[in-house]
């Protein structure tokens, strides 16, 4: 079981997470000072359980559970607050949260609450496993293949006409985030609310063009008007999102294949807002991104999917824009690199074995072991052995 425990006090997280590992030693504890860290937390780890905070600095505990729930189904939210009012518990329970405790959180309450949930996940998880990774494959794929259509990118043989059927009116809402830098939250705000606001108004999908750009296919209901669509979208991100940003529509579209003429069409609207990025050196392409951060992260999670949320991108299509970009497979390159980087600390006669491990992301002795031999056909105490006499441990 994983947790994740969001409180800007770390008195109440610390305390949270002593109770927790006491009643349960096997359980997972995550920690977030803000919410921020909880979005960057459950972006890279399938979290179980979250008890969160409600009064926060930046946004409150309901509004990022109210964000997150649609990405994140299958999260028990139990919510934590200092305040008895009925509004806050009953907006807690309309968001579906699984239930609410006052503080100071009395340790029996908690751990009670904690069995119940374990128990209820282990019926959950025999049940819907598979169906689970059915259905988030299947996103992924619609994703890739919508986001590769959408930049004019070959598609292979992918027939279209399913999104035809499901499909044969829509809008594309386009919108263009203008931070100079990360904006790794505000990113997946937008995802979230965009993607909501599709499911409330008709039927449809978001997705992640760039770090920059999200692209939303929106089958309205009828009755709807896309412009009122506009104007109630940018409410929203105007409450959330802390950075410029722009939207622009297009008409309604009813040939799928015009969608990459009409994605131009609406980039050119917009002003840009990577106009600043566009000045600096080259390598903010997704892959160069991601390849600085893999080169900086030897030592943490390197997994694909964690890297593709860096870049805002999904795994599939991630994958598929590494290997053309640079003519390697993602986790054979990570593990080049890796062990490219292992032969240079093996040189260092004060590093041990595990230090070597642990600089670049191996936990597990046997497993660096055994990818290292099958990379050169020697251990690592093979390598050092085989130094010239000064360099290793010889």
């Amino acid at each position: 079981m994983k947790l994740l425990i969001v409180d800007d006090e770390k008195v109440i997280r610390e305390g949270v997470k002593r109770t927790v590992r006491g009643a349960f030693p096997d359980a997972e504890v995550h920690l977030a000072a803000s919410p921020e860290e909880a979005v960057e937390t459950l972006a890279s780890c399938r979290i179980d359980v979250v008890l969160t905070d409600i009064l926060m600095p930046g946004m409150t505990g309901l509004e990022l559970m109210r964000l997150t729930r649609r990405r994140h189904p299958q999260v028990k939210w139990v919510v934590i607050s200092a305040h008895s009012e009925f509004a806050y518990a009953q907006e807690a329970v309309r968001l579906g949260a699984r239930d609410y405790l006052l503080k100071p959180i009395g340790k029996e309450r908690l751990i009670e609450l904690i069995h119940t949930l374990r128990e209820e996940l282990h019926q959950e998880h025999a049940v819907s496993a598979e169906s689970q990774l059915l259905k988030q494959n299947l996103k992924y794929l619609r994703e890739a293949v919508f986001q590769r259509w959408a930049a004019g990118l070959d598609i292979g043989r992918f027939d279209m006409s399913a999104f035809e059927r499901s499909y044969p009116e829509f809008h594309l809402v386009l919108v263009a985030l203008g931070s100079p830098g990360k904006a790794h939250l505000e990113h997946f705000i937008v995802d979230n609310v965009l993607s909501e606001l599709i499911e409330m108004r008709g039927d449809g999908f978001a997705a992640s063009l760039d770090s920059h750009h999200l692209l939303g296919l929106a089958a309205l209901r009828l009755g709807t008007a896309i412009e009122a669509f506009h104007e109630e979208l940018h409410t929203h991100l105007k409450r959330y999102v802390k950075v410029p940003f722009q939207i622009v529509h297009s008409g309604p579209v009813t040939d799928i294949r015009s969608v990459p003429e009409q994605v131009r069409r609406l980039r050119s609207r917009t002003v840009a807002p990577a106009a600043a990025s566009e000045r600096e050196p080259c390598g903010n392409s997704p892959v160069e991104v991601a390849l600085q951060y893999i080169r900086m992260h030897f030592h943490s999670d390197l997994s694909l999917e964690k890297v593709a949320s860096v870049v805002y991108l999904n795994p599939v299509y991630f994958s598929q824009l590494f290997k053309q970009k640079t003519g390697q497979g993602y986790k054979e390159y990570v593990i080049h690199l890796r062990m490219e980087r292992a032969k240079e600390l093996l040189q260092d006669p004060q590093l041990r074995l595990v230090d070597v491990a642990e600089r670049i992301g191996y936990q597990d002795m046997r497993h660096f072991t055994q990818v290292f031999r099958k990379k050169f056909m020697q251990t690592p105490t093979e390598f050092r052995q085989r130094l010239p006499v000064g360099e290793g441990r010889g």
